[in-house]
């Protein structure tokens, strides 16, 4: 071999090389890059998941009241009183502001 030939063959290793080295550094970067995206995306669906706990615990006692009120059975609490009605949802606006409070107040903590 000549030594240009031997000369161009270093150069061309070594363009490689440093080629190789960079498309190292660029993996690197898009793993750190993947990781990132994906603790946003969970971040998210970990914030929406509690939006919907919360929605769902806020609703609770309104929808055990009804169904209770809803069964057709014999001596329900209230059925002959006056306001009775009042009385139960009372019960229920008071269980839900209590459970909306709970959930916002331990939300901001």
């Amino acid at each position: 071999m000549h030594e240009e030939d031997v000369q161009s063959l270093r150069e061309s290793a070594e363009e490689f090389s440093v080629t190789l080295r960079d498309m190292a550094g660029l993996h690197e970067r898009i793993k750190l890059l993947e990781e990132e995206i994906a603790d946003r995306v969970a971040e998210h669906t970990n914030r929406s998941v509690l939006i919907l706990t919360a929605v769902t615990v806020i609703a609770l006692p309104i929808n055990l009241i009804a169904g209770f009120l809803g069964m057709n059975v014999g001596g329900l609490p209230f059925r002959y009183d006056p306001c009775g009605f009042w009385i139960v949802m009372l019960i229920a606006v008071s269980l839900t502001s209590l459970a909306a409070w709970l959930i916002f107040r331990l939300r901001s903590d």
